[in-house]
């Protein structure tokens, strides 16, 4: 039965006119789609279309002239002229034909598409790409034009001698031109064919074919080279290829040619399983054209975890040569190691005696020692093996908790004394708490037995120990009482609720003395004087010296807490120990004892003075000659996002004197100045220096980063690194992003969604 309507059409007009035929079958319901259409799945979501005039027989298909639109879910067509057939769902419009899924919106002069399998074709559109959630970073919107795209299903895409581009209408500084393009959101992939990509209307790029993860997901393919220069390597270039080899499993290799030292090629392996993960890394260089030999590196970090059960790690790492990372790496952290650990444990965890648990440790650790022209770098033991044993069982009667520490190692060395080390330490502590203060004497028996190897090497620097020393005993009662109170009182501070804490803190030690000149130094150098070490049992860390001591240690921290969150807005401390006899254990004889009766005083404060400003501080004074052994000053200033400013200051008396200052902050019109300058005022150099610039170009962000950073004393690597990174596309260039990170507390992308960390809001 025909219908016709000749006026715009309302869903009560276009019932009224064809109520005969809708009232024999559910056929097509003319209605002006309403705000937020009744949601379905698949097929059974109702069709609403409606024009200035629509005419067809219901269940076959329809005509729509004249402001024409046709909705189905989430997708809508719009054109001047329309015509719908029913039973294959098949839409054909003409005459500014609009389309619209899940917020795409592509334009053209004609389209043919299936509504129930969004499948169809739309000759030279316009399209603009809704934005997509990434990973660490803000959304993006893409736009172009195609001489053809054709429709694949529901978020996928295929288009023809396109141009793409994530600029803003109006600004193309950078685009795609790719003879075939597919993009498929459902699987987050992407792939091009013969594409070239466009920086300021210059080619900068070909590939005949590429493909990419949207979203930022991973997919196997070539990823952006890496392209920089550096004083000891020249210009070099890398090209890493990804393979996704699996969800849990990657591996990256990493092709890269220098201009002074030849071709490299790395490999990354990650793996990730339910209890163990790791990752492989290894390089090799054939021939170094600069030392006309082969050098390599290899690395394997694995972890394995059975939660209350067993875990265990592998951290083995190897390079042919002392200098590898010195020539060839331009990171610091890297290029100044010297000692590389090869190591390996397993730990058993278990319960015993109603409710205590205990874990058993096996480890194998040796060394490889990369030795400095400038300097000589000792060799530390290796532990081949080591055993040890942990128990604890809390209110093991009377209220006592009851700790066991036990251990053995076999101590090897190529040129000093070895031998094996058994210690035994079980102790008891009585725990007293209340809300308001804490008590706890604890008392124990710490026994080490030595089975010195005979023939062994004996060092110098352990007198009257022979060759065939055979075996040594060391036994010794250690007793500590640890109390404190912890005040609390309402205070205020620029309106804000505050709560103020007084928590003073006392911990008494005494340990009877014991002869242990004779006793080699496997492990073991005195500890550094800090906060926490003025809390423990003993100054010596490791197992070889255990010192006399009868003292006391006083301090008292004061905090101040935001009543509404519990933050914490600000902290101070200070303390100092007090000695009531001489030192009579020091770390080797000729060592000069401790006879004076208090140590030096330690303080701390730090807090956030303001919404923008945070600061920090650290005190170590010698009261005895009125001199300061170690300052750390430290100031942050952040008033938003991409505004940060560090300065610092180091100073240990004859050691470090250095200032630090580091900062990212806007030039204005979309420029960034980086930079950070850490200066040694006692050896009068640079010891790591950065400086930079970025632009937010809205669609593109530009760095150019230099650094140099000392080795050692007369070795120096200077690194340029140049990136263009494409927002919601690609990154070209080196990437200068991890020594920015390291360089600048507190940096910022500029197109990072969320901050990686933000200053307190005093107005929370």
């Amino acid at each position: 039965m025909p219908v016709s309507c000749t006026r715009r059409l309302a869903f009560a007009v276009a019932l009224a006119c064809a109520q005969a035929a809708l009232a024999d079958e559910l056929g097509l319901k003319l209605q002006r789609i309403p705000v937020g259409p009744p949601r379905a799945s698949g097929t059974q979501l109702p069709v609403f279309l409606m024009a200035d005039r629509v005419e067809g027989v219901t269940g076959r298909e329809s005509v729509a002239d004249g402001n024409a639109e046709l909705h189905k879910g989430t997708t809508a067509v719009y054109a001047d002229w329309l015509k719908y057939v029913e039973q294959t769902e098949e839409v054909e419009a003409h005459g500014r034909v609009r389309i619209e899924r899940e917020g795409d919106v592509i334009a053209g002069p004609s389209l043919k598409y299936r509504v129930n399998d969004a499948t169809g074709t739309l000759e030279q559109p316009v399209f603009t790409l809704a934005p997509r959630k990434r990973q660490f970073a803000q959304p993006v919107t893409g736009r172009g034009s195609a001489r053809t795209v054709r429709f694949e299903g529901e978020d996928r895409y295929r288009l023809f001698d396109a141009f793409f581009t994530t600029c803003k209408p109006g600004n193309s500084d950078w685009h795609l031109d790719v003879g075939e393009l597919d993009l498929d959101y459902a699987r987050d992939i992407g792939t091009a064919r013969g594409a070239t990509i466009y920086f300021k209307n210059v080619p900068i790029m070909k590939m005949p074919y590429m493909d990419f993860g949207l979203n930022n997901q991973r997919k196997s393919g070539f990823l952006p080279p890496l392209i920089g220069t550096s004083g000891k390597n020249g210009p070099e270039v890398t090209l890493p290829y990804y393979f996704n080899l699996a969800p849990n499993r990657d591996l990256t290799l990493s092709p890269r040619l220098m201009g002074k030292r030849g071709a490299q090629l790395g490999g990354d392996l990650r793996f990730l399983e339910p209890y163990f993960w790791g990752e492989a890394k290894a390089e090799v260089l054939p021939k170094d054209l600069i030392l006309g030999r082969s050098r390599s590196a290899a690395s394997l970090i694995a972890n394995y975890s059975r939660p209350g059960f067993m875990a265990g790690a592998l951290n083995f790492n190897r390079v042919s040569d002392d200098n590898y990372f010195r020539d060839l790496s331009s990171r610091v952290n890297i290029a100044a190691q010297t000692i590389l650990p090869r190591e390996g444990y397993l730990t058993y965890f278990g319960n015993w005696w109603n409710g205590g648990y205990w874990n058993a440790t096996g480890r194998v650790q040796t060394f490889q020692v990369l030795q400095d022209a400038t300097r000589s770098v000792p060799v530390p033991y290796w532990r081949a093996p080591q055993f040890a044993l942990n128990a604890v069982k809390q209110d093991a009667g009377a209220g006592l908790d009851f700790n066991l520490d036990g251990e053995v190692v076999d101590f090897r060395h190529p040129t000093s004394v070895t031998g094996l080390r058994s210690t035994v330490y079980p102790s008891l502590s009585l725990p007293i708490i209340t809300a308001g203060s804490f008590l706890t004497p604890k008392i124990g028996i710490h026994s080490t037995y030595y089975s010195l190897d005979p023939n062994g090497n004996v060092p110098a620097r352990v007198p009257g120990v022979p060759a065939n020393s055979g075996t040594l005993t060391r036994t010794l009662p250690i007793f500590s009482v640890d109390g404190g109170l912890i005040y609390e009182r309402a205070a205020n501070w620029q309106g804000q609720g505050l709560i103020q804490t007084l928590e003073p803190r006392a911990y008494y030690l005494l340990v009877p003395r014991r002869d242990q000149s004779g006793i080699p130094l496997f492990d073991t150098a005195v500890a550094d004087f800090n906060y926490a070490q003025i809390f423990s049992e003993n100054s010596f860390v490791g197992g070889d010296r255990i010192n006399d001591a009868s003292q006391l240690t006083l301090a008292v921290t004061s905090r101040l807490l935001f009543t509404s969150t519990g933050q914490e807005a600000a902290r101070a401390t200070i303390g100092q120990r007090y000695y009531f006899k001489d030192q009579q254990v020091t770390l080797v004889p000729t060592a000069a004892p401790r006879t004076y009766r208090s140590s030096d005083w330690l303080a701390a404060l730090s807090g956030r003075l303001s919404q923008r400003w945070t600061a920090e501080t650290a005190l170590e004074y010698n009261a005895r000659e009125s001199r300061a052994e170690r300052v750390t000053v430290g100031v942050r200033y952040q008033p938003e996002l991409l505004k940060t400013l560090n300065m610092s200051y180091r100073y240990l008396r004859d050691q470090v004197n250095q200032v630090d200052v580091s900062s990212q902050w806007p030039l204005g019109r979309g420029w960034y100045g980086l930079g950070r300058f850490n200066y040694s005022m006692m050896d009068g150099r640079i010891v790591e220096g950065l400086a930079g610039f970025e632009y937010n170009g809205d669609c593109w962000i530009g760095r150019l980063v230099l650094q140099r950073f000392a080795v050692a004393p007369g070795n120096v690597t200077q690194t340029v690194f140049l990136q263009l990174e494409l927002n919601g596309f690609s990154r070209i260039g080196s990437n200068p992003l991890e020594a920015l990170r390291r360089n600048i507390p507190g940096y910022t992308r500029l197109n990072q969604a969320v901050p990686l960390s933000r200053p307190y809001n005093f107005d929370d």
